[in-house]
């Protein structure tokens, strides 16, 4: 009983100490902004026929879609082309700043309020990905993702020299931030704009609130219980949604197979033959003949698809298996998008694997790109300091609960 207890303790002390996966999470956050900058710059031309006025699906259909399941979207606030294209430009600012890990907390609102609004405007528009992302851009709001790889963690790792000097560090960009998108926030909320679906208005709030509270705490609190509190709390928040992208990348890969494996064409193991003569998925036709030339080659294709989706959950605590299956997974997500031209999809498929990386992989490849960075820009006056992950814990044991 002792035993039990001692590891239950453990285990809460884990989760409520420190937020987890703190290299996981930037990979996250980095990956998912420039997945879906880069499909707003490459549908840049395409915009008003994609999202905008000039679109099939038009804003009248909009308006009884979003009526009746109660999507948020900010096209839908007010009307003309104007607003259209600040929404747009304003989504890929955010996609920008998010990827570099300016104000995350901000950025990742936006962001999701981005990806939310142009995807919620015309449902009809996406392969697949656009799923995989829209759940991801709501679970990042929650996380602390900007821990490491981030320009906040520069700019704390820089705070905290600064007070260990005795100089007192004022951050008056974070409160005129909050200020701004709180009159935008209050405008809309009276104006009867988010009268739909009441979670992303709660979340909004909760944010917006949460900011203020964590302002107020660090300005005026005497003592550090306050902070300590509301440190817990982030890192509570943080881990529980990190479990949720954690568990529903596991659920996308276990309902994909399963159903693979109701399907006569995967029984029968010429599944992955038919897609790759279609001309909508044959963008290199060529290719997909020297692929489907062999049938032994298809019937291997075909099963092993299954196989590797049907397993990866079952692996997840066994490290070597489950490295051998993810790197298997992503190898297969990078030939879908360059055979089936699938390449967005495949993108958000490979960030979403991401979450599964080993953190010893990933501070090795933080390392190659910062030395990689330093030959090509060299820096004046020396190397600076990586900062820490904002935790202030050794970032080997900041795993996603998984061994790694």
């Amino acid at each position: 009983m002792n035993r039990l207890a001692l590891s239950v303790s453990r285990g809460i002390s884990r989760v409520t100490d420190s937020a987890l996966g703190p290299y996981q999470t930037a990979v996250i956050r980095i990956g998912f902004s420039a997945t879906w900058l880069l499909f707003l710059l490459r549908e840049f031309p395409h915009r008003h026929e994609l999202y905008g006025p000039d679109g099939p699906w038009s804003r009248d259909l909009a308006e009884q879609l979003i009526t009746d399941n109660g999507a948020f979207t900010a096209l839908m606030w007010w009307d003309g082309r104007f607003w259209f294209e600040a929404v747009y430009a304003l989504s890929a600012l955010a996609c920008v700043l998010l990827l570099l890990g300016w104000r995350t907390r901000t950025m990742s609102v936006l962001f999701m309020a981005g990806v939310l609004s142009l995807q919620n405007r015309s449902i009809f528009m996406g392969d697949g990905g656009d799923n995989v992302l829209h759940l991801m851009s709501i679970y990042l709001v929650l996380t602390r993702c900007g821990q490491v790889w981030s320009l906040d963690a520069r700019r704390a790792g820089r705070a905290r020299e600064a007070r260990a000097r005795g100089e007192r560090v004022v951050d008056r960009t974070g409160p005129a931030l909050w200020g701004v998108l709180g009159l935008l926030l209050v405008t809309v909320t009276l104006a009867g704009r988010l009268d739909g679906d009441w979670f992303v208005p709660a979340l909004l709030w909760a944010v917006w609130l949460g900011q203020a509270v964590w302002w107020v705490v660090g300005r005026l609190a005497r003592s550090g219980e306050p902070r300590v509190l509301l440190d817990v709390v982030a890192n509570i928040v943080h881990n529980g949604a990190l479990f949720v992208i954690t568990a529903e990348a596991c659920l996308i890969y276990a309902t994909a197979g399963w159903y693979k494996i109701q399907g006569s064409r995967w029984q029968d193991g010429t599944a992955v033959y038919y897609p790759l003569h279609l001309d909508y998925f044959s963008p290199w036709p060529a290719l997909a003949d020297l692929l489907t030339a062999s049938g032994t080659l298809v019937l291997l294709i075909t099963y092993g698809t299954v196989a590797v989706q049907v397993a990866f959950p079952f692996t997840l605590f066994n490290r070597r298996i489950k490295n051998v299956l993810l790197a298997a997974m992503i190898i297969e997500h990078a030939v879908i998008a360059v055979v089936l031209g699938l390449p967005f999809f495949s993108l958000a498929m490979i960030v979403a694997d991401a979450v599964f990386l080993p953190t010893t992989f990933l501070r090795r490849l933080g390392g190659w790109a910062e030395r990689a960075r330093d030959r090509l820009i060299p820096r004046r006056g020396g190397r600076a300091p990586v900062p820490a992950p904002r935790d202030g814990k050794n970032a080997e044991h900041a795993r996603v609960g998984f061994s790694a």
